[in-house]
């Protein structure tokens, strides 16, 4: 037999074993040798497909970066590509209506706060993790207290809460923030593709540029409508005594020019958690992880090792 026609059976071979996994529901892994990254997908309770990633050794402490509304798992690349955090084991998804990850039309599917910690669960069971830090940046915030609330924080090491969303109040977000959910969600694709815009403007006290504002602005383009539409109809609008009773560490981190959660809902985690710290990013706005990324991975791989250290 050639070696051309080996090569092309072993690729045949490899084609029919993923369509197997994928038939049978196990999630599905990609090795990228390039990047030393191991794509996967998912599926949640409701039968949602997530897409997430992985990179570092299996058996170091684990980080799993959640990120926020019409953002995607692209967020943390200056996680993902900083020697800072290259002990630990990362792993970032596509919650379910952004990036790669379903879109279901409903707004039905983003109310509930318990399909975003089941979410978290099938990404967690995916992913292999023992007993991560969850990293929950606004809307991921309030999916990983989702989590918290269906499925409980044995399993979860420590929090770091990124500028986040923990309670649905006037007093605690923005106006301009009230503004967007409405706008943001129109059925006006002009009004809706202007708004979305902004929004993303709005997320940063220090700009993207180039061609990474480029790419942020087609990855909020991808995100659902109806994601916004279901999530400010949630039957759970405070989770704070979700983190009121977590009894694992919290370090909380937050942009002092944040435009759209004010500081003050971090503020009132730390008075509700003992033992919880806040950090306040001076040049930040809403997004410290990239606006000062080398503090930030700083504190954040401070924290893990010391949450691993017990």
């Amino acid at each position: 037999m050639s070696s051309r026609n080996s090569i092309d059976r072993r690729r045949l071979l490899l084609g029919a074993g993923a369509t197997a996994l994928a038939a049978a529901g196990a999630p599905l892994r990609a090795a990228e040798p390039r990047s030393g990254r191991e794509t996967f997908s998912v599926r949640s309770t409701d039968g949602t497909m997530l897409v997430g990633e992985a990179k570092g050794d299996p058996q170091a402490p684990e980080i799993l970066f959640i990120h926020g509304l019409r953002q995607s798992r692209l967020s943390w690349d200056k996680q993902f590509a900083d020697e800072t955090l290259a002990g630990f084991r990362l792993v970032r998804f596509d919650l379910r209506g952004h990036g790669d990850s379903d879109k279901p039309a409903a707004p039905e599917a983003y109310a509930d706060a318990d399909r975003w910690g089941d979410d978290v669960a099938a990404v967690v069971t995916a992913a292999k993790l023992r007993r991560p830090v969850l990293v929950g940046w606004s809307l991921g915030g309030f999916v990983a207290g989702g989590y918290l609330k269906s499925h409980g924080g044995a399993q979860v090491a420590g929090l770091n809460l990124v500028d986040a969303v923990t309670k649905l109040a006037p007093e605690l977000l923005t106006p301009l923030a009230g503004t967007f959910a409405r706008t943001t969600t129109s059925h006006d694709l002009a009004e809706r593709t202007a708004e979305t815009a902004k929004f993303l403007a709005a997320c940063f006290h220090q700009a993207p540029t180039g061609p990474e504002l480029q790419r942020m602005l087609v990855v909020n383009g991808m995100t659902a409508r109806a994601v916004g539409e279901g999530f400010v109809k949630t039957a759970t609008p405070d989770l704070e005594p979700v983190f009121k009773a977590y009894a694992g560490p919290i370090l909380l981190t937050h942009g002092r020019h944040d435009r759209l959660v004010r500081v003050a809902m971090s503020e009132r985690i730390k008075a509700l958690h003992p033992g919880s710290r806040l950090s306040i990013f001076a040049e930040s706005g809403h997004s410290p992880f990239y606006e000062e990324p080398a503090r930030f991975n700083r504190e954040l791989a401070a924290f893990v090792t010391e949450v691993a250290r017990g």
